[in-house]
């Protein structure tokens, strides 16, 4: 079910997302664990302070007021307070000393910051139990005891109690056991989810990698649904590989088959006078050779070339080479040494960019080639200052075939698959190809590959 929220309230959650939820499946998925096991805990720990821990010291703390006013009440009755001070010390484990108001001030104190935890149930006991005196209550050095001042009028009593008398530790061991657990469990999480997350993403990799005409072996594995996924994806590459394998059979088949009559011919036409019309004729069966070689080199593309580590700037630099001798255009090329080498098809690519710089010198007397590059593409652009490509035609020459001049006339162009085909390999290689408008007045190609 999904419920529509107001336009600012969807965007404002869509910021929020973008910009503090992890963007990962293994992240999200540890969020949605680690989250409620806090929130567990935290609960845990109140609900056991409330029901138990409170209530525990709140007793023995009422308990050791109660007992601290019952022995100042004996030292009223009793001469003798080192009677008193035994008998405090062997009932109720108090170690007590009185210092009368000419003395009080030179007891020595050492005043250490206490904790609102430790001591704040026997803080309100105290309060409570001895109104009108003067209470304080410091911790020992090593934690271990509690001074308890009790300032009234007659003088300064002072209790040394140990602190486990209003102090119970069993907080410490139930939080440390919650800790314990939980870091198990989130331990065990990791380490599962890390499994899941690995086959998701070595599966997005070959998927990711075959679109670029790498074969990367990959062996599903994981959970079922994962690895539903990933035989899914396997059976799919298989399908595809077998495809493209038959057509290239096939359209093998074909050409032999198709260059035998044509070869026939030439041979034939061959025997014949020389004449106007024979020469048309054969003019015509060259063409049909020219389209039937550039038909199967588009379709059976370059499958069969492995992939590999290519210097770009060297490639463009052999390619455009070839072009310079050209006297009836300039060619300027700027490198980018940023990029040392990406990873593709050497040969492929080779033809994409051949096609793209061999157009631009049939339109254009100037042409400019660039490389950018940022973390994560690879862009190379041809410019021209030829005539260029109407906008509302742009798409249609990536289609087999097409050409801008409908007269399809071989002297003024090709066969109609110089862009098919470029497209065909960037595209296999994970990249795009844009054709806009160029700064030098003609078109502007712009490849774009990943690194």
């Amino acid at each position: 079910m999904h419920i529509k929220l107001p336009t600012k309230l969807n965007s404002a959650l869509s910021a929020f997302k973008r910009k503090f939820l992890p963007r990962s499946l293994f992240f999200r998925t540890m969020l949605l664990i680690f989250v409620p096991l806090i929130v567990v805990q935290i609960v845990s720990v109140y609900a056991y302070w409330n029901s138990s821990w409170s209530k525990v010291g709140k007793r023995l703390s009422d308990n050791l007021a109660q007992d601290m006013a019952f022995i100042i009440t004996m030292d009223d009755g009793i001469n003798d307070f080192s009677d008193i001070k035994n008998q405090a010390l062997n009932i109720y484990d108090i170690d007590v000393q009185f210092y009368d108001n000419e003395s009080k001030h030179d007891v020595w104190r050492k005043n250490k910051k206490n904790s609102r935890l430790i001591v704040g149930f026997l803080t309100d006991a105290l309060a409570r139990r001895f109104p009108r005196a003067n209470t304080e209550i410091f911790l020992s050095n090593h934690h271990n005891d509690l001074n308890i001042l009790v300032d009234m009028d007659k003088g300064l009593y002072v209790f040394k109690t140990p602190l486990k008398n209003i102090f119970s530790t069993s907080i410490f061991g139930f939080v440390a056991w919650m800790i314990a657990t939980s870091l198990l469990l989130f331990v065990v999480a990791v380490l599962f989810l890390r499994v899941q997350a690995r086959s998701i993403t070595q599966l997005a990799a070959a998927a990711e990698d075959f679109g670029k005409g790498i074969n990367t072996k990959f062996k599903p594995y994981g959970s079922i649904e994962v690895r539903r996924a990933g035989l899914a994806f396997v059976k799919m590459k298989e399908r595809i590989l077998r495809q493209i394998s038959e057509r290239t059979q096939m359209l093998a088949g074909v050409s032999h088959d198709l260059r035998t009559p044509l070869t026939r011919m030439k041979l034939q036409m061959a025997m014949l006078p020389d004449s106007k019309e024979n020469q048309e004729f054969v003019q015509d069966i060259d063409e049909m050779e020219k389209m039937l070689d550039g038909y199967l080199a588009f379709v059976s593309g370059e499958g069969g070339e492995k992939s590999g580590f290519i210097d770009v700037n060297e490639m463009i630099t052999s390619i455009i080479n070839k072009y310079r001798k050209n006297a009836n255009a300039m060619i300027r090329f700027s490198t980018n040494y940023d990029v040392s080498a990406i990873q593709g098809r050497e040969q492929a690519l080779r033809r994409a960019i051949t096609n793209i710089i061999e157009n631009a010198f049939h339109y254009g007397k100037e042409i400019a080639v660039a490389i950018s590059s940022d973390e994560k593409r690879l862009e190379i652009s041809v410019d021209d200052d030829g005539p260029g490509i109407p906008k509302d035609k742009r798409d249609d020459v990536f289609k087999a075939f097409y050409r801008v001049d409908p007269s399809r006339n071989k002297e003024t162009g090709g066969v109609g698959l110089g862009l098919a085909i470029a497209k065909d390999i960037v595209v296999s290689h994970g990249g795009s190809i844009e054709l806009s408008d160029s700064s030098l007045g003609g078109l502007r190609v712009v490849i774009s590959l990943p690194l």
